[in-house]
């Protein structure tokens, strides 16, 4: 919307000072022409922009203008500024409005605490995106037409129809009741029935999404935490998963932890290791993470799991037996 437009472009002028007509319009995700409509716009309505000529012109406000907005503590404004560093600030398509409540955030504060604030928050780093040993991490990508859809329908309330991209089968319109939206490790899940049985869609394989007009069968509260955890534990309990009891290092344990999908048991050794029962989603997924922890990893069931890891190792020794 326009009016707040507007606010975020005194919060960009208050907090940065001069800024040129191209540097505001990509902050603001906008063309230049349309700033240039917006500063004419602000003038006329009394707040003190004005246009600096030359080189390094561009756009100021007149010193001492402060906007009114309620206010935050420093320890406040230093967590949401914080948290609005993640990466997982584009989950459900809400990264400009992010960034916006951000500068609000960042003006509410007194002038004495505004600086330190917004210092403090570069000191922290929330979510990067690639780990220690330089692995990227893959966040899952949404069209923003299709996230604004479902985020829609599932505030509204409404139907929503999805052009989904199921694993392993033929994109196809499906019509669901959305209930709620999760994140979990920058993966976003939108959960629904779909006549009347439970549905997970990852929003990842969502193409294209419409919200109808009907409104959507559904209770009118709801506990989302809850129902994760019940479809978890259908997902844990179903399909080709397999249970696997293993001995693992302790320093290797979250790495384990990164590849299964859960333990059930965990107890600790009399020689430091841990004993440590864990769900795969199948047996080739269960042999893959077990031979990336090499030695630090040992399976003790089922046997095929010990017997193909033993072939695997057998191989790689032929193979650098030297001559």
């Amino acid at each position: 919307m326009r009016a707040d437009r507007l606010v975020s472009l005194v919060l960009l002028l208050r907090q940065r000072g001069r800024l040129t007509a191209d540097t505001l319009a990509r902050e603001l995700e906008v063309s230049t022409r349309t700033v240039l409509r917006d500063i004419e716009a602000l003038s006329a309505a009394g707040v003190p922009v004005y246009a600096e000529r030359g080189r390094h012109g561009g756009f100021a406000l007149l010193p001492g203008f402060r906007t009114e907005l309620t206010g935050l503590n420093h320890d406040e404004a230093l967590a949401l500024l914080a948290a609005g560093s993640a990466r997982g600030e584009q989950v459900f398509g809400l990264g400009s409005a992010l960034a916006s409540a951000m500068r609000k955030v960042v003006d509410a504060l007194p002038d004495g605490h505004r600086d330190t604030a917004s210092d403090a928050a570069q000191r922290f780093l929330v979510d990067p995106e690639s780990d220690l040993l330089s692995r990227r991490l893959v966040t899952d990508e949404v069209p923003d037409s299709a996230m604004a859809e479902v985020r829609r329908a599932v505030l509204a309330g409404h139907k929503l129809r999805l052009h989904y991209a199921a694993t392993g089968q033929a994109p196809r319109w499906r019509t669901v009741d959305p209930i709620g939206l999760v994140t979990i490790r920058d993966r976003g899940y939108l959960l629904a029935t779909r006549a009347g049985e439970d549905r997970t869609y990852r929003l990842s394989r969502v193409l294209a999404a419409e919200e109808l007009p009907e409104p959507a069968q559904r209770p009118s509260r709801v506990d989302l935490d809850r129902i994760w955890q019940e479809r978890s534990a259908r997902f844990l309990s179903g399909g080709d998963h397999v249970s696997v009891l293993l001995r693992v290092a302790p320093a290797r344990r979250e790495e384990l932890l990164d590849t299964a999908l859960a333990i059930r048991a965990e107890e600790p050794e009399e020689d430091g290791r841990l004993r440590l029962e864990v769900t795969f989603q199948d047996f080739r997924h269960a042999e893959w993470a077990l031979w990336q922890l090499g030695t630090d990893a040992e399976a003790l069931t089922p046997r095929s799991l010990r017997a193909a890891l033993h072939h695997r190792a057998a191989e790689m020794a032929t193979r650098y037996l030297g001559d």
